[in-house]
């Protein structure tokens, strides 16, 4: 199993950049697989929707996408998969970024009563406002 570095899930899924998108898809078609898959990080799904949303002008629809099919494929593993499709759900279901639907999800599994902030957005994502 290779770990994938978010840049290369962006170069993969952007395919802006022939040098590089050329090279992440070959890693990702020829080195991952159902018995041998890609692994992501948390922080690296984190990272992905950041760029894809804000250099790439990506829609909440199309973030659910990508998590979907990032989450779906069986040449990729993510980290703590139950866990992110329950924060794609909440995602898919309310106003919350994404970020924070995950922070949330990941503090409950984790056996956290609740989780407090500072940020009022993040309320929307189940988080109780300090």
């Amino acid at each position: 199993m290779i770990g994938l570095d978010t840049n290369v899930l962006v170069r993969y899924i952007a395919q802006d950049d022939a040098k590089q998108s050329s090279i992440a898809t070959k890693v990702i078609e020829s080195q991952c697989s159902a018995d041998q898959p890609g692994f992501i990080a948390t922080v690296t799904l984190v990272e992905l929707v950041w760029v894809v949303e804000s250099c790439y002008g990506a829609t909440r629809r199309d973030i659910s996408a990508i998590v979907r099919q990032i989450l779906e494929s069986k040449q990729l593993l993510v980290q703590s998969a139950e866990t992110v499709w329950k924060a794609l759900y909440a995602f898919e279901s309310g106003p919350a970024d994404f970020a924070d639907c995950l922070i949330e999800r990941l503090a409950f599994a984790a056996g956290c009563s609740h989780t407090v902030t500072f940020d009022k957005a993040a309320v929307r994502a189940g988080m109780q406002l300090l």
